[in-house]
């Protein structure tokens, strides 16, 4: 099911598009010229089928003009044609457009912010009976500096997560009121959107740095993410829980996401790589064979987060940790629209997202993070405090070449607690985890050779043990975990030496 229906050519809007718009007519009958207004609806629930019907139905009854800004130029376009569908012509003004000497004939304008910042600024353009502007994707903060323009007009911001993109400038000093329209989990409910499954892979995130945008900065992730171990980390993930299926990744990267197209080539999948240096035909010729193939998939980098709508899409897997609730929201959004026979889609997470901002489908409280952004961010669970809860399976395919060994657990806090009460010193831990690793590796090889092989499939099992020791002992810090990673590693592989000699 979609946003919109079409009904002898007219576009008809649902129960709760309705309610929302009165909703807003509300406000704007009551509230004064200059009233900042925000609504916030769900990726997939048709904020622009809500605005587009704002759109006919102001200029009807106010017989003013009416401004929609963006900050991307698909977008524009995409608003333009929408706009048709409801019987209102809207002159786009993009880099273009210098000037506009019949103003008169139109009573919308769809326009990109820096375009017509710039066109104002050089006095080349004047709104005359403007009334109202329309904000799509209200939440970024590039849109402010025009505010200045349009002091006497009614502004109404739309977004699907109403919290801003910088921390400093909260939507609520740009914005008077929040409107909710209908929760993520309201919409599936009622079928106008598919359910998310989620499946979250433990990622260690140590790595990671946070950039002055308060996200973790590519560079960071293009180390972790275009590794050798996350590549075949990302592709068992995929013969997991996606094989067969249409799958859009998301990375933090183009190294990163040519890696994963590398990766998923060499194993021998339909797969292809799109970034925002491919050219429009490049990108149009990518998300035709996308939309046509049925077990595509696609490795992206941001440029499909906002704008893009594949309802076929059955795979989203997030590549890549984020501390962007709205980049959350985006990028599993891209999944979400319902098809007939399409109920629900995989969430595939190897970032810790869904641990870190909840799953998807939860219930959010908007208001509140509209009004008290800063608690919600400073109030966001720690990578730390993730990772400390985390619990190591060992994969299968692993496993099986540990056949000959029954027991290959290892509780590291369990092994701490009775160190600890005996009175023993900590790192006795470590030596009887080691002993435990080389007993398995011995039972399971013929020498010494193949013991070493067997040793080098635990390293994603001694990351995880040397960390939970480090929980234990109050001292995490990254060189630290390294030196007793290196460490243990070495141990090891003398422990082999010894058993088998």
């Amino acid at each position: 099911m979609q946003s919109i229906q079409k009904t002898s050519g007219i576009k008809e809007l649902y129960p709760y598009q309705k309610d929302d718009i009165n909703k807003i007519f509300e406000r704007i009958n009551s509230k004064p010229d200059g009233y900042n207004l925000c609504y916030q609806l769900p990726t997939g629930g048709g904020k622009t089928v809500v605005f587009s019907e704002i759109v006919r139905r102001y200029i009807e009854e106010q017989q003013k003009k009416v401004l929609i800004l963006t900050h991307r130029i698909e977008l524009c376009n995409q608003t333009s044609k929408m706009l048709e569908g409801f019987g209102v012509t809207s002159k786009v003004i993009n880099s273009k457009v210098k000037e506009i000497p019949n103003e008169e004939d139109y009573m919308c304008f769809v326009a990109m912010v820096e375009t017509l910042n710039n066109r104002l600024n050089e006095e080349k353009v004047e709104f005359k009976n403007l009334g109202m502007v329309i904000i799509d994707e209200a939440h970024y903060n590039s849109f402010r500096k025009l505010f200045r323009h349009f002091e006497n007009c009614f502004i109404l911001g739309v977004t699907a997560t109403p919290l801003s993109s910088n921390i400093k400038m909260p939507m609520k000093d740009s914005y008077r009121e929040l409107i909710c329209g209908q929760p993520i989990s309201n919409l599936i409910e009622q079928g106008f959107l598919a359910n998310a499954v989620t499946y979250s892979f433990d990622v260690g995130l140590s790595t990671l740095k946070v950039g002055i945008n308060g996200d973790y900065t590519v560079k960071s992730s293009e180390d972790l993410y275009s590794n050798a171990f996350m590549q075949e980390k990302l592709l068992y993930a995929y013969h997991q829980k996606a094989k067969g299926k249409k799958t859009l990744i998301f990375n933090n990267g183009i190294n990163t996401s040519v890696q994963v197209y590398e990766t998923f080539r060499m194993a021998g999948l339909d797969v292809r790589h799109l970034d925002n240096t491919h050219s429009k035909q490049e990108r149009r010729d990518i998300l035709r064979w996308f939309k046509e193939t049925p077990d595509a998939i696609l490795s992206s980098v941001g440029i499909l987060t906002t704008g893009f709508d594949e309802p076929t899409i059955e795979v989203i897997i997030l590549n890549r940790a984020t501390k962007s609730l709205t980049l959350y929201f985006q990028m599993i959004g891209r999944g979400s629209r319902s098809l007939p026979g399409k109920k629900e889609f995989n969430v595939i997470d190897l970032g810790n997202n869904a641990a870190r901002l909840g799953l998807w489908n939860a219930d959010v409280d908007w208001q509140k993070i509209f009004r008290l952004p800063d608690y919600y961010l400073e109030n966001l669970v720690s990578d730390d405090e993730i990772e400390r809860q985390f619990k190591y399976v060992m994969p299968p395919e692993v496993r099986a070449e540990f056949a000959n060994s029954e027991d290959i657990s290892f509780d590291v806090k369990q092994e701490y607690d009775a160190v600890v009460n005996n009175g023993e010193k900590s790192k006795m831990v470590l030596e009887r985890s080691i002993e435990q690793h080389a007993k398995i590796c011995v039972e399971n090889s013929e020498d010494v050779f193949d013991a070493r092989i067997l040793a080098k499939l635990l390293d994603e099992e001694i990351e995880y043990r040397i960390r939970m020791y480090s929980y234990c002992i109050s001292n995490s810090t990254k060189n630290y975990r390294s030196w007793l990673e290196e460490d243990y590693k070495r141990k090891l592989r003398l422990r082999i030496n010894q058993l088998i000699d």
